[in-house]
């Protein structure tokens, strides 16, 4: 695969009876019991470290108060004793954390990071500024009952350092929306928080790179309104190709409106990029795990998605 100029570090890799530390930078934990988290971790054979903030709560929607989240996640990652940082949960509030993070804790203490959608703020910021592959997968809360596909996708993932090719649970067809293929960094995440980084000093960095795109419960409008966000912001003219992934409950207002498909599939006609779509990972059940920094391959005409970590 292509070289990069940034060597991005790829953290050392998990085995049974490492620790993994839980942390809750976004919101509190409301689906499930908290202790049934730990027990299934457990009997996956890792020890686990249960943060402060994975039983905090402020304002209602947050896990504990700014500093309390942004300190266990700079704890989880300074401890030697823990051998990855999970997120218990997406929800709100991560992005609140970026300006009280000292990146330099992270970047020294390089591990696996887990989590999905508000967890996304981070992800940008942590392969950015710390040149470290993270993982778009999972949130902890999600480890309760897991399903084979979602599980064996995560650890792959994170506990192997081979090429790996993505494929989606069966029955679930990867689209093709433009042919072509090419090579680049993986980044992106949820619409809704690459959105928000638009304007910041962790804007999302697209050039030369492939951009991997989920939401979920969003009007189809609101769809259309941050694709045209990111369009006007030049990140689909930056990037070599786009992976949409699962557009979880987005949904029309009237029977009249443009589906998702419509208002992604004309992105992909306007860029003449190499382009898919329903690459299962984001909210559904069950879900892909993504390296986010590692080298992507993506061959659109024949659904090919491989990411590899040996330029890390």
């Amino acid at each position: 695969m292509n070289e990069r100029t940034t060597i991005m570090i790829l953290p050392k890799r998990l085995k049974k009876g490492d620790t993994i530390g839980v942390i809750a930078p976004s919101g509190h934990l409301r689906e499930v019991n908290i202790d049934d988290v730990e027990k299934s971790l457990i009997d996956m054979g890792y020890n686990v470290k249960m943060y402060e903030s994975c039983y905090s709560v402020d304002r209602g929607y947050l896990s504990g108060k700014d500093e309390l989240r942004a300190k266990d996640l700079q704890d989880a990652f300074e401890d030697k004793n823990i051998d990855a940082v999970f997120c218990i949960r997406g929800g709100y509030g991560a992005a609140r954390l970026l300006d009280l993070i000292d990146f330099d804790i992270i970047k020294n203490n390089p591990k696996i990071f887990l989590g999905l959608s508000d967890i996304t703020a981070l992800h940008i910021a942590f392969n950015q500024k710390c040149d470290l592959v993270t993982y778009h997968g999972p949130v902890g809360r999600r480890f309760v009952d897991m399903d084979e596909y979602t599980k064996e996708s995560v650890f792959k993932n994170i506990s192997t350092d081979c090429e790996i090719n993505f494929e989606n649970p069966k029955g679930e067809e990867i689209i093709t929306l433009y042919n072509g293929i090419c090579e680049g960094e993986i980044v992106g995440g949820n619409l809704s928080l690459i959105n928000t980084s638009l304007g910041t000093e962790y804007e999302i960095d697209t050039k030369d790179k492939i951009l991997f795109i989920e939401e979920t419960s969003e009007y189809v409008y609101n769809v259309d309104k941050m694709i045209n966000h990111l369009h006007m912001a030049g990140k689909f003219e930056d990037c070599k190709g786009i992976i949409f992934g699962d557009f979880d409950n987005c949904r029309k207002v009237r029977d009249e409106d443009w589906a998702v498909e419509d208002i992604i599939n004309e992105i992909a006609q306007r860029y003449k990029k190499p382009t898919i779509y329903n690459l299962q990972s984001g909210h559904c059940v069950p879900v892909g795990t993504i390296p986010l920094g590692a080298m992507c391959y993506l061959d659109a005409t024949n659904k090919i998605v491989r990411f590899d970590y040996s330029n890390c």
